[in-house]
């Protein structure tokens, strides 16, 4: 596996962006810019990484492009094909969204329509034509799992992949998004087997973090950072590595640098890399 994380670092410019991130013993990098920056920027960004020796997991898209205002979708659909543009070009492997919801305010948020067949088809074909708009020849695109939309569950990404029917989706992995349930909670050591058995052969990339169950009523997880929860990790990355050597492990959702450098010295310490 290889080690990584959602933020940029503070940094200057490329060079040391990419400088602090090898410093840290990481191998793979989240990109820190999007394609309207302009090809020279992000080119720049690209050299950094490939001098560096450092992976290119992941460009973010993090738009709803199933907005129910039309105007929003075409543009979010515009700049969706735009990523995946650059993707390609500067060698990551995938462009990362989620599905995205036209059923209320938030645009990632749960709505009971999210799991409407109506809703699912929306769902092909906004991938479907983003990939066919882009055109990427090693670049993926890729749908992280999410809680309270599809896909929730390693048995809804296989049948995407299918219903997608293209070779440049494939599966972004974020277990603890898919643990929503006592069952994959308490047996997460089952639920991660299931999901890196299901879907081998399509993981492009994962989320690394951790999820604890609070006190009060009712069903209650939170998100936390590695090591402050039940995720069993070193499960999780010995899967990965078996799935592929080279696998990114992104870790995310921390707030400060400090937060992010602590999360790193657990992990690595965890796992003796």
């Amino acid at each position: 596996m290889y080690l990584g994380v959602s933020s940029s670092l503070e940094h200057t410019g490329p060079e040391d962006w990419a400088k602090k991130h090898l410093s840290l013993g990481l191998k793979c990098v989240n990109f820190p810019v999007d394609y309207l920056a302009g090809e020279e920027t992000y080119m720049a960004y690209k050299e950094a990484a490939d001098k560096a020796g450092l992976l290119i997991a992941e460009v973010g898209i993090w738009k709803n492009t199933l907005s129910a205002d039309k105007a929003e979708r075409i543009k979010w659909m515009d700049y969706a094909v735009g990523q995946l543009k650059m993707a390609e070009k500067i060698g990551a492997l995938c462009a990362v969204n989620v599905a995205g919801t036209p059923h209320g305010p938030r645009w990632d948020g749960g709505y009971r329509n999210n799991f409407t067949r109506e809703t699912w088809n929306d769902i092909v074909a906004m991938a479907q034509e983003i990939i066919d708009r882009a055109k990427p020849e090693r670049a993926c695109f890729s749908l992280e799992s999410m809680p309270w939309m599809y896909p929730t569950g390693p048995d809804e990404y296989l049948q995407l992949i299918r219903d997608i029917d293209r070779p440049q989706f494939k599966a972004h992995l974020d277990i603890v998004n898919m643990i929503t349930t006592p069952e994959r909670y308490f047996f997460n050591d089952r639920f991660l087997e299931e999901c890196f058995g299901k879907l081998h052969g399509q993981i492009l990339s994962c989320h690394l973090k951790d999820t604890k169950l609070l006190e009060g009523y009712t069903w209650q997880l939170k998100e936390c950072a590695c090591g402050e929860g039940n995720l069993d990790i070193k499960l999780f990355a010995e899967l990965a590595t078996h799935e592929n050597a080279d696998m990114p492990m992104i870790i995310e959702h921390l707030v400060t640098d400090e937060e992010y450098l602590a999360s790193i010295k657990y992990v690595r310490n965890l796992l003796g890399i």
